[in-house]
C-alpha cells in the first residue's frame, strides 16, 4: 500500500498526456496491419484539416507522399495564419473551427487532431504559406526545436505538414498502401472535384457515392444504382443478387463513420418505411434490407461524435434549424425513393420480387434457426469450443478495440493459446478437424452445421455487425498444407456469408514463427528462412535451431510473445478490383482446368539441401549444431 498524499497528484502538460494516454485521442495503437490503427488516424487528422479547407472553397488538390515512414501532406488552402502556427499545432483546444462563420459543416471540431499528431511523432514540421510569406516550425515528440522567422515566399498558399510516427509509441510499425488508398478514395467520393495525389497516383471522382458503390459492389446487382443528392444529404442504394446481410458506407462531413450512428439508423428506418408505404404491405424490415448495399453522406453543422476518432455520430439534430437528423433524412429518402419507384416500374417490380424471395427464404429456415438457437443455448452452458474473454467489442470499454477471437485447429493449438492469452481481451474458438467447404451453399448451412452455428453465435453477427463481440477475428492455423487448407475453408465461410465483416477490416491471419534460433545468451524467433539465416549469422557458432511444425509444439510461455503486444497479423484485404465470387469460384469451386493449370505452373520442387552455404555448414557440422526433437532434418525451401 502507498500513501495518498499531495505528492501523488500530478499535472501533465498537453504532450505528456497525449503520449501517456494515446487511446483517448487516436483509438488503438497497432502496427499498421489494421485499417483503424493509430498511424492511419494520424494521417487522417492532417488530411481532415485539408478537406475542411476544400469544403470551404479553398484548394482543389491535396498532395501526399510517404517515404521511409515519413509522411508529407500538402494542401493549397488558405494556410494557417502565420502568427498562430505554433499555437495551432501545440496548444491544446486551439483552432479556428469553434467559429462556425469561418468553418461550416466540417469534421475538425475540438482543436486536438494536429496536436495529437505532433505529440505522437518523433519529428513534426509545419510550413504555412499565405499572402506571399512563409513560416516554418519544427517539433520533436511535441517539443518545439525550431521556429523560423517569417520569410517572403513565392510558393502557392497552403499548408505543408511533415511527420514521422514515433517508434517509442507505435513500435515496429509499417504503412499498408491498401489501407491508405481506401481512405483516400472515400475522400474523393465525398468531395467531387477534389484531386488527391498519393505517391504519384491520382484519386478523383466525378459521380460521388455512385462511384463508391460501383467500385465496392462484388457481383451482380438486382437493379441500377439509385443515386440522390438533395440539400446536405446524398445517398446511393441498390440490392445485391448473391449476398446476405446489409452493407453500408456512411459519412458525416466527409468522416467515415464505420460504426454508423444516428444518420445510418435513420436511413435504415426511412428505407423500410418508404418501401412499406409504396407497396402498401407491412413487410418485415429484414426482408426489405437483406442484401442491401448503400452509401450515405450527410453534412451537419457542429456534429457530435461519440469519441475523438469520430467513427459514430451521436448528433440528434441538424443545426442550426433544430430539425432532427431522423426527420431530415426521412423526408429526403421518402420523397426521392418513392418518386424513383413510381417512375421506374421495372425496378419497383424487381425489388418487390426480391422482398418476397427474402420472405420465403426467411420462413424456410425459421425452424432451422430456432433449432440452431436452442442448440446454441444448450452448448453455451458448457461450450468446449469457445473460451471466452471478459471484455467484448460491443461493450463500452476503453480496451474494446483489443478484443480478439482466435480460431484455431485442434486441441493442442487451442491449449497453447488459451494458457498464454490475455483473458480480458482474447478468446479462443477451437475447430475440430477441417470445416465444411460452404462455397455455393445457402445460408441454411450456417444454422445446420454445428461448428458454423456455434462460431456464428459466438461472433453475434446474425443480423448485422452492430453487436459484433470481437474487433479482431484471427485465423490461427499451422503453417503446413492442412493448416493452409483450413485457412482457405474459413476464409470461404466469411466471404460467402459475412463479406461485410471482411470489408470492414475485422479478419486477420496470425503469423507465428517457423524457427527458434538461440544460444546461451539470446533467443531469436524467425518467421521466414531469410530471418533464420540472418539470426544464425548474428548469433555465430553453435546456435540451436528449432523448427516449429505446428502451433501445438510452441509452449505457452513462448506463445505469449506471439499474441502479445508484438503480435504479427496479416489483414485479409479485399482490393478495389477483387470479385469475391470469382475468387471463391477459382479456389473453392469445382476442379476447373484453370485451377489445374495454375497449380502446375506454380508447383515448386524442394531441393534435397538448401544452397545457402551458412545453412549447409551448420547442417554438416555436427558439433556446431544441436538439433532439438522438433527440428526438421531438411530445411524447407
Amino acid at each position: 500500500m502507498f500513501d495518498y498524499t499531495e505528492d501523488s497528484v500530478r499535472s501533465l502538460d498537453w504532450k505528456e498526456h497525449i503520449r501517456m494516454r494515446p487511446g483517448m485521442y487516436i483509438g488503438k495503437l497497432g502496427d499498421g496491419a489494421s485499417h483503424d490503427d493509430g498511424i492511419y488516424v494520424l494521417i487522417k487528422e492532417i488530411i481532415d484539416n485539408s478537406i475542411d479547407e476544400y469544403m470551404m472553397g479553398f484548394g482543389k488538390t491535396i498532395e501526399i507522399s510517404i517515404r521511409d515512414q515519413m509522411v508529407s501532406i500538402r494542401d493549397y488552402g488558405r494556410g494557417i495564419p502565420l502568427g498562430k502556427v505554433v499555437d495551432c499545432v501545440s496548444r491544446i483546444n486551439t483552432g479556428a473551427k469553434y467559429d462556425s462563420k469561418v468553418f461550416k459543416k466540417v469534421v475538425g471540431l475540438n482543436g486536438v487532431g494536429a496536436k495529437a499528431v505532433n505529440a505522437l511523432s518523433s519529428y513534426f514540421k509545419v510550413q504555412a504559406i499565405r499572402d506571399g510569406f512563409s513560416k516554418v516550425v519544427e517539433f520533436q515528440q511535441g517539443e518545439l526545436i525550431n521556429e523560423e522567422a517569417e520569410q517572403a515566399s513565392e510558393q502557392r498558399r497552403g499548408t505543408i505538414v511533415t511527420f514521422k510516427p514515433d517508434v517509442q509509441v507505435f513500435g515496429n510499425f509499417h504503412f499498408l498502401s491498401e489501407h491508405i488508398e481506401k481512405l483516400l478514395w472515400n475522400y474523393v467520393y465525398l468531395n467531387t472535384g477534389l484531386t488527391i495525389i498519393f505517391n504519384g497516383q491520382r484519386f478523383f471522382s466525378r459521380n460521388g457515392l455512385m462511384d463508391l458503390l460501383e467500385t465496392s459492389i462484388d457481383g451482380p446487382i438486382l437493379y441500377p444504382i439509385i443515386h440522390v443528392r438533395d440539400n446536405d444529404f446524398e445517398f446511393a442504394i441498390t440490392h445485391g443478387e448473391k449476398m446476405y446481410g446489409e452493407e453500408y458506407y456512411s459519412f458525416v462531413n466527409g468522416q467515415h463513420t464505420t460504426q454508423g450512428g444516428t444518420h445510418q439508423a435513420a436511413f435504415r428506418e426511412a428505407v423500410v418505411k418508404t418501401v412499406r408505404e409504396f407497396y402498401k404491405k407491412d413487410f418485415d424490415p429484414g426482408d426489405i434490407r437483406t442484401s442491401i448495399i448503400a452509401a450515405l453522406s450527410i453534412k451537419v453543422q457542429e456534429p457530435v461524435f461519440e469519441s475523438q476518432t469520430k467513427t459514430k455520430l451521436g448528433s440528434q439534430y441538424v443545426a442550426p434549424d433544430g430539425q432532427s437528423v431522423r426527420n431530415f433524412i426521412m423526408e429526403i429518402v421518402k420523397k426521392n425513393l418513392d418518386n424513383y419507384l413510381h417512375i421506374n416500374q421495372e425496378t419497383a417490380d424487381i425489388l418487390y420480387r426480391k422482398i418476397l424471395q427474402s420472405e420465403k427464404e426467411r420462413k424456410d429456415i425459421a425452424n432451422i434457426k430456432k433449432l440452431a438457437k436452442d442448440s446454441v443455448k444448450k452448448a453455451s452452458l458448457h461450450n468446449r469450443k469457445l473460451r471466452d474473454c471478459r471484455i467484448h467489442y460491443n461493450d463500452n470499454h476503453e480496451r474494446r478495440f483489443e478484443t480478439t477471437l482466435f480460431i484455431t485447429e485442434g486441441d493442442s493449438a487451442s491449449g497453447s493459446i488459451t494458457k498464454s492469452r490475455d483473458v480480458n481481451t482474447q478468446a479462443v474458438f477451437s475447430l475440430k478437424g477441417k470445416p465444411l467447404n460452404c462455397f455455393g451453399l445457402s445460408k441454411k448451412v450456417v444454422y445446420e452445421n454445428e461448428e458454423f452455428n456455434l462460431l456464428h453465435a459466438a461472433l453475434n453477427i446474425e443480423e448485422d455487425l452492430d453487436n459484433l463481440r470481437y474487433n479482431n477475428i484471427v485465423i490461427a492455423t499451422d503453417a503446413d498444407v492442412d493448416g493452409m487448407h483450413i485457412r482457405l475453408l474459413m476464409l470461404t465461410f466469411f466471404l460467402q456469408f459475412f463479406p461485410d465483416l471482411v470489408k470492414a477490416g475485422h479478419l486477420y491471419i496470425l503469423q507465428t514463427p517457423l524457427f527458434r534460433v538461440r544460444n546461451k545468451q539470446k533467443t531469436i524467433y524467425c518467421y521466414s528462412d531469410e530471418e533464420m539465416q540472418t539470426a544464425i549469422t548474428q548469433l555465430g557458432a553453435k546456435p540451436e535451431i528449432t523448427r516449429f511444425k505446428g502451433l501445438g509444439e510452441i509452449s505457452p510461455d513462448e506463445f505469449k510473445h506471439f499474441i502479445g503486444p508484438s503480435i504479427r497479423l496479416d489483414p485479409v484485404i479485399m482490393k478495389k478490383d477483387m470479385s469475391i465470387h470469382e475468387i471463391l469460384s477459382f479456389y473453392m469451386g469445382k476442379n476447373t482446368p484453370e485451377r489445374q493449370n495454375f497449380i502446375i505452373d506454380n508447383l515448386k520442387v524442394e531441393e534435397e539441401l538448401p544452397e545457402n552455404p551458412i545453412i549447409e555448414e551448420e547442417l554438416h557440422t555436427a558439433d556446431s549444431l544441436q538439433l532439438t526433437e522438433n527440428t526438421a532434418v531438411q530445411v524447407p525451401q
